[in-house]
């Protein structure tokens, strides 16, 4: 296995590491190490190197930020910013690609299958027509994919830096605290883990009875107390707004996928929620939106699937040993 390719998805939390023998190849040796017991992505990436005993012939490592001129910065995970010729000559690899997390996420897109999915509406995505995909988790994700006719290209961004899509007076209220408290409303500030704690804290404020702060992952197991119970409908409600933006400036019209760690925990909560009503509501284009389809993604390792896709993209003449 010495020629095997390294892959990982870095997030704010944590990084997983993953060794594959082709783009169709699955992961192996699934190992997740968090973010804050390293001091940065090359000593991350050297530890699970180390751990398992094999040495890639290359490797491409989705990170959680921006990624531009032979520069990342994860954005969530307290790292200084890096250089990938940096982490290259720290792993001493021939090959490195490092690329936006949910760049390797559309890169996985046309790989899903029906099992890797639920279907949030009617229709099961197409891959005939431009895709998207959003996910809160750490931070907040979004991509696209376009088809053309030598194959598909991924449009990364920092779309979770766009301001926040209320429409209720209740969010209205959210957002307006959020903006006293930041300074700014953004996305990302509500519609990511530490987001939902922040709107219960919100929905305490306006209540006039702050009680117990709560973490996202403890609000999404309390689904019978009220607080809980509206504080995950109104995240699920921004979500299908600023989804629904996503393909509206994408053309998103093969479907938007939903990914990141929060959504699989609370599925039955998005499907009974405003989602799809927001995500459609957008006049004049309604039966423009009705018509795209929206789907969560239950893939245990989509990220990484994406990376060994970008590597074989990246290495068209180069296959595994």
């Amino acid at each position: 296995m010495s020629g095997v390719w390294l892959v990982a998805d870095v997030g704010g939390t944590n990084a997983r590491f993953a060794l594959v023998d082709g783009p169709d190849g699955v992961p192996s040796e699934v190992r997740s190490l968090p973010t804050r017991d390293h001091p940065g992505l090359a000593e991350a990436a050297a530890a699970y190197v180390d751990a398992v005993g094999v040495r890639p012939s290359a490797a491409c490592l989705a990170v959680a930020g921006p990624v531009a001129d032979g520069t990342y910065h994860l954005t969530n995970a307290g790292w200084p910013k890096g250089t990938l010729d940096a982490v290259r000559a720290h792993l001493r690899l021939p090959h490195l690609d490092i690329i936006n997390d949910f760049e390797a996420l559309a890169y996985a897109l046309p790989r899903l299958g029906a099992d890797d999915l639920i279907l949030i509406g009617d229709r099961a995505p197409a891959a005939d027509a431009p895709l998207a995909v959003v996910g809160p988790g750490t931070g907040l994700g979004v991509a696209g994919l376009i088809p053309t006719p030598s194959g598909w290209v991924p449009v990364p961004g920092e779309g979770g830096q766009v301001d926040v899509p209320a429409a209720t007076d209740r969010e209205i209220e959210v957002t307006r605290l959020l903006r006293a408290e930041k300074g700014a409303a953004t996305a990302e500030y509500l519609l990511s883990g530490a987001g939902l704690a922040r709107i219960h804290r919100y929905l305490g404020t306006l209540d006039g009875d702050p009680g117990e702060e709560l973490t996202a992952r403890q609000i999404s197991e309390r689904r019978d107390d009220p607080r809980c119970d509206e504080a995950l409908h109104m995240f699920c409600g921004l979500l299908g707004s600023l989804a629904g933006n996503a393909a509206l400036t994408l053309g998103a019209r093969g479907g938007v996928y939903l990914g990141g760690g929060i959504l699989p925990r609370i599925a039955d909560v998005l499907r009974d929620s405003s989602f799809r009503a927001r995500f459609e509501g957008k006049p004049p284009v309604e039966d423009y939106m009705r018509a795209i389809p929206t789907a969560l993604i239950v893939h245990p390792g989509p990220a990484l699937v994406g990376a060994a896709v970008r590597l074989a993209q990246s290495l068209p003449d180069m296959e595994p040993a």
